[in-house]
């Protein structure tokens, strides 16, 4: 495997036609993304998700279905990612729990309004986890196959 393929993980959440989205520093820049981040080595994809999740809105999430696999190959670069994105409930902010570094906010925001700050996308899978989302994209968890040797 590259060292430049990276397996991450996005939290879809949808209430009232707004998804909770992260707005996050990146190298200087303000950006927007889904709860997302790295699989760590001995972790599920579904562990991930909930950490990940937790770590960046600090809120529970309870993955309920998968929406989609997707390969994004950032230009100029051979840097590659492997998103595998869940849709599932968030709960309510962990009181005195805090944002993980970098993290600067949560936001809910509607299709068009994320469409609106397509310039600060961290990438073109914010737009593609929402529709594929909206689309009714759904796959049951048990296609995800853990075979990590559990402690």
């Amino acid at each position: 495997m590259s060292r430049n393929l990276h397996v991450t993980v996005a939290a879809i959440t949808e209430r009232e036609g707004r998804f909770l989205l992260v707005e996050e520093t990146v190298a200087g820049e303000l950006l927007i993304n889904q709860p997302a981040g790295h699989l760590e080595i001995g972790e599920s994809l579904s562990q991930a998700v909930i950490r990940e999740a937790l770590e960046e809105t600090a809120c529970d999430f309870q993955p309920e279905a998968l929406v989609g696999l997707y390969l994004w190959q950032v230009p100029d670069s051979e840097l590659t990612y492997l998103r595998v994105a869940f849709c599932g409930a968030m709960g309510a902010p962990l009181p005195h729990r805090e944002l993980d570094s970098g993290i600067e906010r949560t936001l809910w925001l509607r299709r068009d309004e994320i469409i609106a700050c397509q310039s600060q996308w961290r990438s073109p899978l914010v737009l593609r986890c929402v529709d594929d989302y909206l689309a009714g994209r759904r796959y049951p968890l048990d296609v995800l196959i853990d075979m990590l040797p559990h402690a």
